[in-house]
């Protein structure tokens, strides 16, 4: 058993490494979580003496291999309970993570089994990120930013890079979603924005951000 924070830490260091070969560091941490460094350094050496992460002061942390088993597991309930609320409640994308940050710390094991079950065992969350199947094994798309392709490109939105409600809210007013088909029409040098062809239908551009932020069949 872990409490609400020890796991909150837990997924953020996870995250944090994922594609990354150095030990995280304190700060990036303490940014993550909205916290102090000092704060971040007390609880690494907690995480350590449970076994649960490798802690070396001013080098930074890694997890243990029970640390990562368990950040996956928080990382799968997460997911699924996205699939639920958005599939059998109805929320919209953009809605449901703060909400599943708070179910994603139920501990039955036996419910979360259930749950995957009802859900007819989704390998992605509405977001397009996989979700880690009960061994934690995941499925990886072949996928790439919007931003990394070339003129005359087509490919259909995988996922996001940003899950935050203002930036999903902004996509569905532009009307892009999974699965929409984008063409890139055109790379504007002067800021990198993009034009693109949406569902083979309505032209736009999209500003540079935005597009480091969509994922594409590739």
């Amino acid at each position: 058993m872990h409490s609400h924070t020890e796991e909150n830490y837990i997924k953020a260091i996870y995250k944090l490494s994922v594609n990354s070969t150095q030990e995280v560091n304190t700060n990036a941490i303490a940014e993550a979580l909205n916290t102090k460094a000092a704060s971040v350094t007390d609880m690494l050496r907690k995480l350590g003496t449970k076994g649960i992460a490798n802690y070396v002061k001013y080098k930074g942390v890694s997890l243990t291999e029970e640390g990562e088993r368990i950040a996956l597991q928080i990382i799968r309930k997460h997911r699924l309970w996205e699939v639920f609320l958005v599939d059998k409640l109805k929320f919209s994308w953009d809605e449901v993570h703060e909400v599943a940050e708070e179910l994603e710390h139920i501990t039955s094991e036996l419910l979360v089994k259930r749950l995957d079950e009802f859900l007819a065992f989704p390998q992605f969350d509405p977001h397009g990120d996989p979700i880690p199947s009960e061994s934690g094994q995941m499925k990886q798309k072949k996928q790439k930013l919007l931003a990394e392709l070339e003129v005359g490109t087509v490919g259909r939105v995988v996922g996001v890079n940003d899950s935050q409600p203002l930036f999903l809210q902004y996509l569905d007013k532009m009307g892009i979603g999974l699965g929409s088909s984008i063409q890139v029409l055109d790379k504007i040098a002067y800021d990198n924005s993009m034009e693109i062809m949406l569902n083979e239908t309505k032209s736009m551009v999209l500003s540079s951000e935005a597009s480091r932020n969509i994922f594409l069949s590739a």
